[in-house]
């Protein structure tokens, strides 16, 4: 139990993914222009109350560019403002086009990067250096669906393992610059269930799901539950021992929890449509639905998640990343039920730091997981649609919960994912309920 001495804070970020698919970088902040009204953008921000804000000083931009001049501007509107930055290094990317998530030298390419980073910026004190690595590894190299578009477990297991040792080695190369600096490292906060037929497949993602945290915190040895699964999937022996030599726990948990996070795995493939069929390597004979759409006691909920972590490291948690794409209504309906669970974790002593508000410019092409242009934008606090952002229903939430005021007063509608509108998908007879020893 831990005695909260400051109130939960509302955080901020605008969503700066750059992915790779085939030849082609897709750039959110191009997309929005933040990169352009930097400035404006930053004061915009300040105006709502915000005072912390998951920024990007990225890669493959600064790589690409051969300078420094966007991250230059960004940084200083926001010491202007006096908002304290998170910097990101690496969000959903594969870095620069001369190296890749398979790079042996990739871990070592990007702490220097990373220290070229903390030289130019010694007053910045928190990074996220690599967003999500867990997500990138099955989304590259086991979904196939961003570079360098492999279906392989143990390509994800490498990728996984590089990017891993690259925030260990980047947090390094950091500290020499500013010692105090704070690791927050973010991963998909979603859980697994399953049919029982499948209760093997669940616990293999269930374990894995904390595989990355607990490889960062020096807990893969030899008797972790998946240590013979990363020597069978090609990490030799003293690969998997080296995080528990050299061991780089969090400063802080981020979880970044969506209403699609929690995911389904379902036998029944003859009720699905032949695309819905696959698993993680497009073979297994099962498919992978949104929990939200066939679970009748639907997701596990942001409280769920951040107790979750809280258990098992003791460390600070936060929510990281809450957005939803949908009509206004629904938008400020996610972010107070995400906001009253973080509370109430809070009051079951659950040591909750701060919610970040999602996608602040909104996002693009994420309906399609970034893997096309298909032009489909979702707005966030502010609506860029029109080339010039517009505050939407969503910023008058955002500005009474980074005052501290609540929001007692105002009037929130009850969210769909918690209707019985949502189950679309054939309701599952028997679902595994076995709790996963990880």
């Amino acid at each position: 139990m831990f005695n909260r001495q400051t109130p939960l804070e509302l955080w901020a970020g605008v969503e700066c993914t750059i992915n790779r698919v085939g030849d082609a970088f897709h750039d959110q902040h191009t997309r929005s222009g933040h990169r352009e009204r930097a400035f404006a953008d930053m004061e915009m921000f300040a105006e709502l109350g915000l005072r912390t804000l998951r920024t990007a000083v990225l890669w493959e931009h600064v790589e690409r560019e051969d300078n420094w001049s966007s991250a230059d501007r960004t940084l200083q509107a926001m010491e202007q403002f006096g908002i304290r930055p998170i910097v990101g290094l690496l969000h959903h990317g594969s870095g620069p086009t001369w190296t890749n998530l398979l790079d042996p030298e990739f871990p070592e390419k990007f702490a220097s990067f990373a220290l070229r980073t903390a030289q130019r910026y010694p007053w910045v004190h928190d990074y996220t250096p690599i967003n999500e690595p867990q997500t990138t590894a099955r989304f590259s190299c086991l979904y196939g669906h961003w570079f360098p578009h492999l279906r392989c477990m143990r390509s994800y297991t490498r990728a996984l393992f590089h990017q891993l040792k690259g925030i260990v080695l980047a947090m390094r190369a950091i500290r020499s610059v500013q010692p105090e600096a704070r690791l927050v490292h973010t991963e998909d906060g979603g859980s697994t269930f399953s049919t029982r037929a499948l209760q093997s497949y669940r616990d293999e993602r269930e374990r894995r799901r904390w595989l990355g945290m607990d490889l960062l915190c020096g807990r893969v040895t030899r008797d972790h539950p998946l240590f013979a699964f990363l020597l069978e999937h090609g990490l030799e022996e003293r690969e998997a021992l080296w995080f528990s030599e050299n061991p780089c726990p969090p400063s802080m948990v981020g979880l970044n929890y969506y209403v699609t996070s929690d995911r389904f795995l379902d036998h029944r493939v003859e009720l699905y449509p032949p695309h819905f069929r696959g698993g993680d390597s497009g073979l297994e004979p099962l498919v992978d639905v949104d929990a939200v759409r066939i679970r009748a006691d639907g997701i596990s909920g942001v409280g769920a998640v951040l107790r979750q972590a809280w258990e098992r490291y003791h460390l600070p948690v936060a929510i990281t990343e809450a957005h939803l794409g949908c009509e206004p209504e629904q938008q400020i309906c996610w972010l107070a039920e995400t906001w009253r669970e973080a509370q109430r974790a809070c009051e079951g002593g659950v040591d909750v730091r701060a919610v970040t508000v999602w996608g602040l410019l909104g996002l693009y092409n994420w309906s399609d997981l970034c893997t096309r242009d298909i032009g489909v934008y979702e707005p966030g606090v502010f609506d860029v649609s029109s080339g010039s952002p517009r505050p939407t229903a969503l910023a008058r939430l955002v500005r009474k919960l980074a005052s501290g005021e609540g929001m007692e007063e105002m009037r929130v509608c009850g969210g769909w994912w918690n209707g019985d509108s949502r189950l679309t998908l054939p309701s599952p007879q028997e679902e595994s309920t076995l709790a996963v020893q990880c």
